[in-house]
């Protein structure tokens, strides 16, 4: 489903409302909420409005587990990293027990050494169902999510939960968490604003399938509900 909205601020204010909505039906449900976060400059209005006194006191972060859906393999205190954009934004300024937030980055092994110790982390959180109760994802120009980019191998993957590997283009790691895993979350949110994603949320909606180009189109939940909030310029003429 595509909800169209005339403001990045109408955007965050949704985004976040469905953030406190899913933590508060799944601590009364089961006792915990899990959750992805997102990177890059996209969620950081998100985050501030959830760290506001509006909006943290209407979640109990004690009960709250917090994961990444991707990461450039920077240090934590890198300006590139999106664990760093998402502790300076939110994680700061509530009260989210240490040992519930799982960084996607560990000095000392390789990327792809701890995306197997990251995986074990969510097995350990979730259990072998592997079902987040909330993904907020964004979609790149190119129509990549997550660490999911155009012509990559991992793009393919069927059996990992977690993966990681070199990102040529960019010269750089990535960590990732895959399509499957994805998948089976119960609410996939994907924040998308701007012109210069109006062609690729174009193809990923209507156009023909073909992933291998448009990564975004992998993701197609199990039993859980997709919803884009884009605004109008991203929907373009969607």
């Amino acid at each position: 489903m595509i909800q169209i909205y005339n403001t990045t601020d109408e955007i965050n204010t949704t985004a976040a409302d469905l953030f406190v909505s899913s933590a508060q039906k799944a601590i009364a449900e089961k006792g915990k909420f899990t959750a992805v976060l997102t990177g890059g400059s996209s969620p950081a209005g998100i985050y501030k409005l959830l760290a506001s006194d509006d909006y943290k006191n209407k979640i109990d972060w004690n009960k709250v587990f917090i994961f990444w859906g991707d990461e450039r393999w920077v240090p934590l205190n890198d300006d590139l990293s999106n664990a760093k954009m998402s502790y300076s934004t939110l994680l700061n300024h509530v009260s989210i027990p240490k040992e519930n937030i799982f960084e996607m980055y560990k000095d000392g092994v390789t990327p792809e050494e701890y995306a197997v110790t990251y995986e074990q982390s969510i097995r350990k959180v979730l259990g072998e169902e592997g079902k987040f109760d909330l993904i907020l994802l964004g979609m790149g120009d190119d129509g990549h999510t997550a660490s999911l980019f155009p012509g990559e191998e991992v793009l393919k993957e069927e059996t990992k939960w977690v993966d990681a590997y070199f990102l040529a283009p960019q010269n750089m790691h990535r960590i990732t968490l895959t399509a499957p895993l994805i998948n089976k979350a119960e609410k996939i949110v994907v924040v998308a604003f701007g012109e210069k994603k109006a062609p690729a949320l174009k193809e990923v909606t209507k156009g023909e399938y073909n992933p291998t180009t448009y990564p975004m189109q992998l993701i197609k939940p199990v039993s859980g509900e997709l919803l884009f909030l884009v605004d109008k310029a991203a929907a373009g003429s969607n």
